[in-house]
């Protein structure tokens, strides 16, 4: 008698639509509990210039607190009343649209999310960039800047192949079994970061701590709050109390560097180039943060800034989350961040740590200004480290240790506005190593002479181009060493973006992006001469129309 199989009732995922339904009632929760703040304090009008194509939902308050920047831990500084705006060059197109994506757009993007079936993506909003930071800057100062694919120990075992075993029905056979070779990587054990400081005030690794009500510089500034804490620095926002008399009542963000000499010579360092960067933006047009002036407190440099609001993670998380925003914010917020980039291109520096992280807007939420240049360097200066930039927007060559230049900014800024508008991390890699086999999934393989040229390329790549990828193995949870040969992407890029047949957009909505997935392909491109330049983006079809 045939026995019946159990049928096991898997729980199957949720519908798309019962996702966007619960998002949508989510979002007009939000919108309802804030409605009453909103309302008695309206935002301002937004100013003119590219920036004014975003303008936030007006249901949703602008709070001059935000409480997301009390417990940040990038290293930024960001100041809540920021209603200084200047004009930058002409918009791409005069409209005004909402930070939120409308009920179209996100359904769109749900389907196309799940067409992708990738199972992998990770919300930009939730990611904490300082943790990957640490461990990377860990590695690098402490001589542990060998990535996974580099110290391996060299393992012979025999193995049986899967289907010969238990055959009592195989052909008997004289042929010897291949040894095969595994390569088990070896971790090493994490150093301990002690950090030496002559100021009594400081904290064991270098930290200021900060007093609130106390007074920098002479009596100039009286800190009222604290905005963050990053590798190199605390943020606070302080009031200024002397000075000329349209400079008090003033507020600035104040960056207290940390008290040791690496990073006091460091925060010189990004005090100079902010000065250059200024000297030749005169105008105010280039979306740069300002960096007024400097000063000591017990052995600390700290760094006076301009003040504004949030960053894009934070804009990401309360208007975007897991769906991104609205695709003309987007288009706005790439425009500035070209213009950004030129004045950086044309002043021959590399920023070499753009992520959302890094660019913080004005209240309204119109304007953005490129930060945190504690890691720039002049062009020339292009040493090989495979942990510059933050990792999920590191470019490929420098994980290659391939000579490098203001490129990497480019892709930088292409995982960036992949973020914005899918509320996804792109490359969302554990390790270096896994962050190369992400990039080939959706771009294919590296050429040869790349490869080559490339200090860690044997490292990552063996004599036939097949890539070493670090993977854990399931049974022991130690990590191995896999070969894997990539002919062509596995994933498409246009998948991710753009919804399937079934969804029906507006011939200018299917155009626009249509436009920004060609940008975004364009600044992701593996070979970094291939990539995009800012002059070009600035006249591409997605920023110009």
């Amino acid at each position: 008698m045939r026995r019946k199989k159990a049928k096991l009732d898997l729980p199957s995922p949720p519908a798309v639509d019962d996702t966007l339904a619960a998002r949508r009632a989510r979002r007009q929760a939000i919108m309802a509990k804030y409605a009453g703040i909103a309302s008695s304090n309206p935002p301002a009008t937004p100013s003119p210039g590219p920036s004014s194509a975003v303008e936030p939902p007006s249901a949703t308050p602008y709070v001059s607190d935000f409480p997301s920047r009390a417990h940040s831990t990038v290293d930024t500084p960001a100041a809540a009343a920021g209603d200084r705006h200047d004009s930058t060059s002409p918009p791409p197109d005069s409209g005004i649209f909402s930070l939120a994506k409308g009920d179209e757009e996100e359904q769109a993007q749900a389907r196309a999310q799940e067409m992708d079936g990738t199972g992998e993506q990770v919300s930009a909003a939730d990611y904490d960039p300082s943790l990957d930071r640490r461990e990377d800057e860990h590695k690098r100062v402490w001589g542990g800047a060998k990535d996974e694919a580099i110290d391996v120990e060299m393992v012979e075992e025999e193995e049986e192949e899967e289907e010969d075993v238990d055959d009592m029905f195989a052909v008997a056979t004289t042929v010897k079994k291949v040894k095969k070779v595994k390569r088990v990587v070896k971790t090493a054990a994490p150093a301990i970061i002690a950090t030496a400081t002559l100021d009594t005030a400081a904290d064991a690794e270098g930290y200021y701590q900060v007093i609130l009500g106390e007074q920098l510089d002479g009596g100039r500034y009286q800190v009222f709050s604290l905005l963050g804490k990053g590798m190199f620095a605390y943020v606070v926002r302080a009031r200024v109390l002397q000075g000329d008399a349209n400079e008090v009542g003033k507020e600035v963000a104040i960056k207290i560097v940390r008290c040791q000499e690496s990073m006091f010579k460091a925060g010189q360092k990004e005090a100079q180039i902010l000065m250059k960067l200024k000297q030749a933006d005169p105008e105010d047009k280039k979306h740069i943060v300002r960096l007024d002036r400097t000063f000591e407190h017990r052995g600390h440099l700290c760094l006076v800034f301009e003040s504004l609001s949030m960053n894009l993670r934070d804009v990401v998380k309360r208007f975007g989350k897991d769906v991104g925003i609205n695709i003309r914010a987007v288009r706005a917020y790439a425009h500035q961040l070209f213009l950004s980039l030129s004045l950086l291109r044309k002043c021959n520096i590399m920023h070499a740590d753009i992520k959302p992280d890094n660019i913080l807007v004005n209240e309204q939420k119109t304007v953005l200004k490129l930060c945190d240049l504690g890691s720039a360097s002049d062009a020339s200066e292009n040493d090989i480290t495979p942990y510059l930039v933050s990792r999920f927007y590191r470019a490929p060559e420098i994980i290659m240790g391939h000579p490098y230049d203001p490129a990497i900014d480019i892709w930088s800024i292409g995982c960036t506005l992949y973020e914005l508008y899918t509320g996804k991390i792109l490359f969302p890699g554990r390790s270096n190593n896994q962050m190369l086999l992400h990039m080939m999934e959706l771009k294919g393989r590296f050429n040869t002479r790349m490869i080559k040229r490339a200090k860690f390329g044997d490292m990552y790549f063996d004599d036939l181009g097949a890539f070493l990828s670090v993977e854990q193995d399931r049974l022991t949870g130690s990590n191995a060493v896999k070969k894997v040969h990539v002919t062509k992407p596995s994933r498409d890029l246009r998948q991710r973006l753009l919804p399937p047949s079934s969804v029906k957009l507006k011939d200018e909505e299917s155009k626009l992006l249509m436009s920004f997935v060609d940008l975004l392909d364009k600044c992701l491109s593996l070979d970094p001469s291939k990539r995009i330049t800012p002059k070009e983006a600035l006249v591409h079809p997605f920023i110009r129309g």
